[in-house]
């Protein structure tokens, strides 16, 4: 399975996904799609189900959905696996509809963590769910990792529970948690699981269905990589380890050996291989004088035998006097992290527990970590063991050829058998078209959890693995009219991409490749990105090959032949990037490049727009309200937006999702990026609602609703110059009549507030300036509204 066109030397020593026998229900054969009912049970032979997977998402059958790739590839394997998509989680007599599970229950909230699917950032309820028929909200519970493992041990409490998805893999250690405002316990402790899997999943969930099915018991599953659970005092499964202590930040410094009180200046001179003058030139004149007979000598008495000066000897029993320190093994060695109850009252300890957790993410050197939870008769330890050793090239081909019906599941459909109206899926209708090439991301964006999740080490498939999805779509997809919509994933230039040396991709713990420039040892050779995307628009059928991941436009830059390859022939119109600001404070602390990228980027594309005769745009996106941002920030960032001919239609308020470092930030202010101290730099945390509200309101400069909160705001901040009527002006002076209103481009986004205009009043004169609309003259264009001039 390592296969040559493997873009990682990245050592794999692991059992490839392939090697395993098959589980004797193999027989069975291959299911259009996995069941969801007793009757589809039946109608594929089954009396029972090897493992029934729960999910907060409806079931659609495609490599972009969680419960897909794992219900496939356990298939793949020969067990039966059945689906419960959204159950009714008021009692858990629906989570008994496909029977009891032979060997375990798998548990997700779905693709997405489910507050942050029901909550937008300013803490209001979304109506609408992409993952759901119909777009309807609240199919899911909060918390639904938690609720469903309950449902789940209450429907059968023998049956081992695998708690999986982005839900349980950002939420493995203590975290802060931004709804509840404080800091919660693992998901493992709370969840009462067997074993939660994070990242990417299938060599785990592969190797422990097949050692269940062999009734190994799963309290002994302890060695299995991408895995936390929970272990009680004395086991014995934790016997052989070397524990490293890291519960603190007050270590005291560098202890310097006593200096002997007896040795003179000269003598401490020659110990470390040198002389003092001084003291030769007096030990020369002693000399002479005992020599001639010095009286003063000849009169003084002699010395007591019996009167001896202390003598300083090395200890050869203390650490440092035994030669260089051993080091225990990595494989064996476990950090200690400060515990649940020190993180919850330290706000420094949870910024440095944060740190650690972040440098043990590269699978060639990360150690276990272990975080206690509970005192006394309740104490127990959450362990996590060190990531997923990431899948080779043919791996990958493997788990994304896998028989996927690339459809929502028949259940879901309107009276017509259509899945295009009512009980449209929004987000498979957004990827229905799209192809996934690869996995993982080497940027490290602070308030991104990519990283944390699929890891920075890049998963590529095979270029004919990709050609093989694109021909899949073609052939077989309702409704292609030959356009792809994607081929991307984490990132669209990352394909193929990686470390140019084995032994430094497998030492290295750098949280990003790219931070703060491109590392010397990155590969970035765009030429097979460039090859594929070649070959894909020449295929029969297809029409048009669009790129809808995020770019890294820094990374881009670096070959120019990408860069208009791309533009020429795979942007629609409008290519969205995300710069995220222009000051150096907030990217900073968000680890992304200067703005001075995206200016060599966009003298990139405009080139080669020209060139190709295409009138096309770049749409940048901004975080409002990122740790480490400040007033002045966004004012430079909306004259700077103003100066570019930029209205920011959707505006994204910094949403501190669990486990990233920038909610590290957020949450302690302090910066994990650096070494913790009690001392060490602290960070500028944007909080409350009014002074969120106004770094909005900075991105949506030209909205007449934010014009008040914006005056307010430059007076206070010394900058009324930027009030006024002129171009060279933020806002106006003036206010027009508004209901207060904004409407997202995602529909239905969230429950808003509606501010009605003022009504009219006799004597007040109307104006196109103050809420009048312009007359319809009757020539079917809109009118012109020429400004006065003035005299």
């Amino acid at each position: 399975m390592n296969a040559p066109i493997d873009v990682s030397f990245f050592s794999r020593a692991a059992k490839p996904l392939t090697s395993y026998r098959k589980y004797w229900a193999a027989r069975f054969g291959t299911a259009k799609f996995l069941p969801t009912s007793r009757a589809e049970m039946d109608a594929l032979g089954w009396d029972s189900c090897d493992v029934i997977i729960v999910t907060g998402d409806a079931y659609v059958d495609h490599p972009s959905f969680g419960m897909a790739v794992i219900g496939r590839m356990l298939e793949a394997q020969g067990f039966r696996v059945g689906i419960i998509a959204q159950p009714d989680w008021q009692s858990a007599e629906p989570f008994k509809v496909l029977g009891k599970p032979n060997l375990f229950w798998g548990v997700t909230a779905g693709n997405m963590d489910s507050m942050i699917n029901r909550y937008t950032a300013d803490h209001k309820i979304r109506s609408d769910d992409a993952y759901t028929p119909g777009d309807i909200g609240g199919k899911r519970p909060d918390r639904a990792a938690l609720v469903y493992s309950q449902r789940c041990r209450e429907a059968y409490k023998d049956v081992p529970i695998i708690l999986g998805g982005i839900e349980g893999s950002l939420r493995r250690i203590a975290h802060y948690d931004y709804w509840s405002d404080k800091v919660r316990r693992s998901v493992v402790v709370d969840a009462k699981c067997d074993l939660l899997l994070y990242g990417n999943a299938e060599r785990a969930i592969v190797e422990i269905a097949h050692r269940l099915a062999a009734r190994e018991t799963i309290a002994t599953m302890t060695d299995i990589r991408g895995t936390a659970f929970i272990r009680r005092a004395g086991d014995e499964t934790s016997q052989g380890w070397f524990e490293i202590d890291s519960t603190s930040v007050d270590a005291p410094g560098r202890v310097e050996a006593h200096v002997n009180p007896y040795m003179m200046i000269s003598d401490v001179a020659k110990e470390q291989g040198a002389t003092c003058a001084r003291e030769d030139e007096a030990a020369g004149v002693a000399v002479k004088a005992e020599a001639a007979g010095s009286p003063v000598l000849a009169a003084a008495p002699a010395a007591n035998p019996a009167i001896k000066p202390l003598t300083f000897v090395p200890n050869p029993s203390l650490p440092h006097m035994q030669g260089k320190i051993k080091v225990p093994p990595r494989d064996r060695s476990v950090i200690r992290l400060p515990s649940y109850e020190q993180v919850k009252s330290d706000a420094v300890l949870y910024a440095h527990a944060n740190r650690v957790l972040h440098l043990e993410t590269n699978p060639g050197n990360a150690r276990a970590l272990v975080q206690a939870h509970g005192e006394g008769a309740t104490a127990r330890d959450v362990w996590i063991t060190p990531p997923p050793i990431p899948l080779t090239t043919a791996e990958m081909d493997y788990v994304f050829d896998l028989p996927y019906a690339r459809a929502p599941h028949p259940s879901y459909a309107d009276e017509n058998g259509s899945h295009d109206h009512a009980t449209k899926i929004p987000a498979w209708e957004m990827i229905r078209f799209s192809v996934n090439i690869m996995r993982g991301c080497f940027g490290g964006c602070t308030f991104c959890s990519i990283t944390e999740h699929e890891g920075r080490i890049i998963q590529s498939r095979s270029e004919d693995s990709v050609i093989r999805e694109i021909e899949a779509i073609r052939d077989t997809v309702k409704g292609f009219t030959g356009a792809i919509s994607d081929l991307g994933g984490p990132t669209a230039n990352m394909y193929r991409i990686g470390c140019k040396s084995p032994e430094i991709e497998a030492a290295c713990r750098k949280p990003s490749c790219v931070y703060p420039g491109i590392c010397s040892n990155l590969n970035t050779d765009h030429n097979p990105l460039i090859k594929m995307y070649r070959r894909a628009r020449a295929l029969k059928g297809v029409k048009k090959i669009l790129i809808s991941s995020g770019l890294r436009y820094d990374l881009a830059v670096q070959s120019p032949e990408y860069v208009k390859e791309l533009v020429t022939h795979h942007v629609g119109g409008y290519l969205k990037i995300a710069p995220e600001h222009t000051e150096q404070g907030p990217l900073t602390k968000m680890m992304k490049p200067g703005i001075g990228s995206y200016d060599k980027f966009k003298q990139l594309f405009e080139k080669y727009s020209l060139e190709a005769g295409k009138k096309q745009f770049l749409i940048p996106y901004f975080i409002a309200a990122h740790p480490g941002t400040s007033d002045e920030d966004m004012m430079n960032l909306a004259i700077w937006l103003k100066k570019s001919g930029f209205r920011a239609d959707q505006v994204q308020t910094f949403y501190p999702s669990p486990m990233a470092t920038a909610t590290a930030m957020y949450h302690t202010n302090k910066n994990p990026l650096r070494k913790i101290t009690r001392d060490s730099e602290t960070v500028d945390i944007v909080r409350g609602e009014r002074r969120r509200r106004l770094h909005k309101a900075f991105l949506r400069y030209h909205d007449p609703n934010n014009w008040p909160l914006l005056r307010e705001a430059l007076k206070t901040m010394g900058r009324a110059d930027l009030i006024g009527n002129g171009k060279h002006h933020l806002i106006p002076t003036f206010q027009p009549l508004v209901d207060g209103t904004y409407q997202s481009a995602r529909r239905k986004n969230s429950t808003t507030t509606v501010t009605k205009a003022s009504p009219v009043t006799k004597g007040r004169l109307l104006t196109q300036h103050t809420g009048l609309p312009p007359r319809d003259n009757g020539s079917g264009k809109p009118p012109v509204v020429k400004p006065s001039r003035k005299r």
